[in-house]
């Protein structure tokens, strides 16, 4: 069966900011998900690629993050090969925030 962006966004969501107590998903760092091929082969892995942002430029915790999310991602059945590309563009600003996570921050939505 393949894998679906919903699986890993979900799967996503157990990988936080560590100086935010909120997940990467709903902090809304997650760009794209790209899964290869998008059909799997006689049961062969699919690879997974997220690219993503930080909440700046300077997020001293960009190591870890990225660290969480290919250990998280491998973790899961079906999954080979798994990289995050960081990318910058767009830019992240809180309006990429989620209802829940604007909830959780005490953020009016």
């Amino acid at each position: 069966m393949p894998l679906t962006q919903d699986e890993v966004l979900t799967a996503l969501k157990d990988c936080h900011d560590p100086e935010i107590p909120v997940n990467i998903v709903d902090l809304g760092l997650i760009y794209n998900v790209a899964i290869d091929p998008a059909e799997p082969v006689d049961g062969q892995p699919q690879d997974v690629t997220i690219d993503m942002s930080l909440t700046s430029p300077g997020c001293p915790s960009h190591v870890q993050i990225s660290a969480d999310v290919i250990k998280r991602l491998q973790a899961m059945p079906g999954i080979g090969n798994a990289k995050v590309n960081i990318v910058w563009e767009p830019q992240w600003t809180p309006e990429r925030l989620s209802a829940a996570a604007k909830e959780q921050l005490g953020i009016e939505v």
